[in-house]
């Protein structure tokens, strides 16, 4: 039976920017051609879709990938008990995480406040207040600075957890970009810019495009946020920071 591409996107879930991406990295290029260009698939195709999206899933990128289905010489299994052992590590991060959560929220019951220690369990060996200082002389008569201490002041430990929760998966899925080739001036990142120019706006403070543009600036210009980035993914720095202006531009 034979799928247009959209019906293909529909039945998989999937848009249709995602298969002509497929197409164009050879990832998946369907069996035929209607007479006017358009493409078909086929049931091969369909079921090559369905391993495609199923690697997706175990957190394959899409090079391993086409690695893993095109080259018989790849040993598919020893990618999955790596694949494994990295989602063991990862489940036992959420199910600290979880417990965290659950303590924070047995604390705030009995009305006790968060701790310093508790802190270092959210934030590692970086602290927010340790920068509270020269954040507040740099941009205290700044709106966004009132915003920020009024959100943050009344935040929880569970909330704290929630915020780093939300942005390590967004700057996994950055540096995932990075790594497949996506131009920072393209569409994948700049969505992804955009969803950073939001989470800022919803946890900490109103981020119109213009102010989120300076800041990708900055990730490039302070030592400080580069090696930040740098310390995720070497050239994150740089690439978040084009998306962000890309952003910022595509929003007028």
């Amino acid at each position: 039976m034979s799928h247009t591409v959209g019906e293909l996107a529909a039945m998989a879930g999937v848009t249709v920017r995602t298969l002509h991406h497929y197409d164009r990295i050879g990832l998946l290029t369907p069996s035929g051609r209607t007479s006017a260009g358009y493409r078909v698939y086929e049931l091969p195709d369909v079921d090559r879709l369905q391993q495609v999206l199923l690697h997706r899933g175990l957190g394959f990128g899409l090079e391993e990938i086409g690695s893993l289905l095109d080259d018989p010489d790849v040993d598919a299994g020893d990618h999955l008990r790596r694949q494994h052992r990295l989602l063991t590590e990862q489940r036992d991060r959420t199910d600290r995480m979880v417990a965290a959560v659950e303590k924070e929220m047995e604390a705030l019951a009995m009305g006790n406040p968060v701790t310093p220690q508790e802190k270092l369990e959210v934030f590692g060996d970086w602290l927010p207040e340790e920068y509270a200082d020269e954040a507040e002389q740099r941009w205290g008569d700044t709106e966004a600075w009132a915003q920020s201490q009024a959100r943050t002041g009344s935040y929880t430990k569970a909330d704290w957890l929630a915020i780093k929760a939300e942005t390590d998966d967004l700057e996994r899925r950055v540096a995932t970009a990075l790594a497949e080739g996506a131009p920072a001036d393209g569409e994948r990142a700049m969505d992804l810019a955009e969803e950073h120019r939001q989470q800022i706006s919803r946890r900490f403070y109103d981020c119109p495009p213009e102010m989120h543009a300076c800041l990708g600036r900055m990730y490039v210009e302070e030592d400080r946020f580069t090696a930040y980035y740098e310390g995720i993914a070497p050239g994150l720095a740089a690439f978040l920071a084009t998306a962000c202006q890309a952003n910022a531009a595509r929003r007028g």
